[in-house]
């Protein structure tokens, strides 16, 4: 009988905990700009559009464990009302009501092969969760952010069409199209690069792109299109994600200017006069906002930003997440690099891996209450010995560092009698370097399943390779290392299986001269049958495979790894900062077989750790512990003023 992966995966994601977004308004003809709430501070709430003008809102938020579309009322004190969607998708985007019809993004169908992006534009029946669910953009294709027109007769949108994914994650090589919703196949391309469209009127479309000297701008085309797009914005700052007003004269944009700090602001551009005038600035200078969409008869003025910190804004340990495959299990961590203790009960991790050095910390696995083991030291990746729930494997050092430079590899004990939900630290915790200093980059340390062996990556012959060592002594004391693999590639983020028989790990060697092309590796302990495992339902794209953080199931018959197979979901540029926006989790036999997607969403996921305890159990009954929401995220690295 073939085995149904269970148990509980934990991941981290990369600043979502932080984000706390709500949706806020300000009245765009009145006197002075007073801005107003217009969600409930629950989870995250993003990328709403009005319905009219009196500030019923459709809008995004993620308080039922993924990303699914709501309904608010002004002066309500309902709650805000579930709006129809895909069944069982884990990703809905950029909402649209019309009369009793919503239009939304969907990434719930899977493409014809993978390295497709998966967003596609969908209708529905405003409340009846039973009625048809209709696709509009053609099977095989792929659509992004689509806006409706005046009449609500044509639909644009950011299109990617059918071709496959090509890795970009800054700019979309997407196209300007539009479609009468009635026949959504009779498609006209209106400009060949662009994203974010946003009507005036019946036949004028604004939209983003970067243009040739560097900078995001606004670009304006005609509906039918009777000439070349023409910029609107001019050079010296970036604008993007644009929302028109009706009235034709005005455009709500998001900037980043260099000589205003490092926030994203809504401002109003007129178009006659070519002046901007400044809107979030004005009330909270130091804030990203994101997004803006304008209500029907341009009266209010919306968008997404930090909520603000408050006495009641806490980021919880762990954050159950829905979940595609039962009886498996998601849970985020508020943090990185996971491991769970042989028990089940607690749960270590790395709390800030550079600016704070968050060193070690251990959690509970009801996410109830958490310790501190190590701190002011920058510590990455743990492993907890499968044979003693006191001893914990670790890196300090700092990450993504060069093969010559100094990062060990330590053992952490501690005394778990000392673990007193009175305190924040623990008694009697001893740090044991097993590698020595001068041996370069050593890190990414994994405990075998008899708690004899540690499996980690190594720096010290000028290349970053797999070694062994003993648990306990290490290199020193008379214990032993040796080498797994050899050559001038990159080796990292060792798994052993849990009969003890595999080590799984990332590699390029099948491309040592592309430094971010990684696959999934298969070794034996004593550095036989190395062989590569090839991911089916890559459609041959093994150059693209980027595969990291790799473990095994608690049957060992799965791998869970981080990978860029789903492509893109949303526009990056309107999403705060992703290293890699496409990081997902996926899982797939250990022979390759059966590659399925367990998250889908805009954010970076990763580092997973896969646990055969249902972990949370009874969280509803315990009292809620984590961090003071702070929103500390920050703009994507790559929109540079450097031009």
């Amino acid at each position: 009988m073939e085995l149904i992966p269970s148990g509980t995966i934990i991941f981290s994601t990369v600043g979502r905990s932080q984000y706390g977004f709500d949706i806020f308004c300000v009245d765009v003809g009145a006197s002075s700009s007073t801005e107003h709430r217009l969600t409930d501070g629950t989870s995250i709430n993003f990328n709403g559009q009005f319905v009219d003008d009196d500030q019923t809102l459709v809008f995004v938020s993620e308080r039922a464990a993924s990303a699914q579309l709501y309904l608010a009322r002004p002066a309500s004190s309902a709650p805000p009302q579930k709006v129809a969607s895909a069944p069982c998708s884990l990703f809905h985007d950029r909402p649209i009501i019309r009369d009793d019809c919503v239009f939304f993004v969907s990434a719930h169908e899977t493409p014809a092969s993978f390295y497709h992006s998966w967003p596609a534009v969908y209708s529905a029946c405003l409340f009846n969760a039973g009625d048809e669910v209709i696709r509009l953009t053609p099977k095989g294709g792929a659509d992004y952010s689509p806006a409706l027109s005046k009449s609500g007769n044509y639909m644009a949108v950011a299109s990617y069409g059918s071709k496959p994914w090509g890795g970009e994650f800054h700019e979309l090589d997407t196209q300007i199209v539009v479609f009468p919703v009635s026949q959504p196949s009779k498609r006209t391309v209106v400009a060949d690069r662009g994203g974010w469209p946003t009507w005036s009127g019946e036949d004028t479309l604004y939209f983003h792109r970067q243009s040739e000297d560097g900078w995001w701008s606004i670009y304006r085309v005609n509906f039918p299109a009777t000439e070349p797009p023409r910029r609107v914005t001019p050079t010296g700052l970036h604008a993007f994600t644009p929302a028109a007003f009706m009235d034709g004269r005005k455009i709500a944009v998001a900037t980043r200017r260099k000589d205003r700090g490092p926030y994203r602001h809504i401002e109003i551009f007129d178009l006659a006069s070519e002046e901007f005038h400044p809107v979030t600035e004005l009330l909270n200078p130091e804030t990203h906002h994101y997004n803006p969409f304008v209500s029907p008869g341009s009266k209010f003025l919306g968008y997404h930003r930090f909520r603000g910190a408050g006495d009641e804004q806490i980021v919880p340990n762990l954050e159950p997440i829905a979940s595609p495959v039962k009886p498996l299990t998601l849970v985020r961590i508020n943090g990185n690099f996971p491991a769970v203790s042989p028990e089940g009960d607690l749960v270590a991790f790395n709390a800030d891996l550079e600016e704070h050095k968050g060193g070690v910390k251990i959690v509970k696995s009801d996410g109830s209450k958490r310790w501190t083991l190590v701190q002011g030291r920058v510590a990455f990746h743990n492993s907890w010995c499968p044979t003693d729930k006191n001893v914990i494997f670790t890196s300090l050092g700092g990450i993504f560092q060069a093969s010559h430079v100094n990062v060990q590899v330590a053992r952490i004990s501690f005394d778990a009698s000392s673990l007193n939900h009175s305190r924040s630290d623990v008694d009697n915790v001893e740090v044991k370097m097993l590698t020595k200093p001068e041996t370069g980059n050593n890190a990414f340390p994994a405990c075998s399943p008899d708690g004899k062996l540690v499996a980690f990556r190594s720096g010290r012959s000028g290349y970053k390779n797999l070694y062994v060592m003993d648990a306990v002594k290490g290199e020193l004391e008379g214990g032993f290392i040796r080498q797994l693999t050899k050559g001038g590639w990159i080796d990292t983020m060792p798994s052993w299986s849990p009969n003890g028989e595999w080590i799984a790990f990332s590699s390029n060697m099948h491309d040592p001269t592309n430094p971010v092309t990684f696959g999934v590796y298969m070794v034996r302990p004593d550095g036989s049958d190395l062989r590569r495992v090839h991911v089916v339902g890559s459609s041959g794209e093994v150059n693209m495979e980027r595969i990291n953080h790799v473990c095994f199931s608690p049957c060992g018959e799965w791998l869970v790894f981080t990978a860029n197979m789903g492509g893109v979901t949303a526009e990056p540029v309107s999403l705060p900062n992703q290293f890699q926006p496409y990081g997902d989790l996926f899982m797939a036999r250990v022979d390759g077989t059966r590659l399925t997607r367990l998250t889908c969403d805009g954010y970076e996921n990763g580092t997973p750790t896969w646990h055969s305890h249902l972990l949370l159990n009874g969280n509803g009954n315990v009292q809620v512990d984590g961090d003071e929401l702070k929103g500390q995220f920050v703009e994507p690295h790559w929109i540079s003023y450097d031009l």
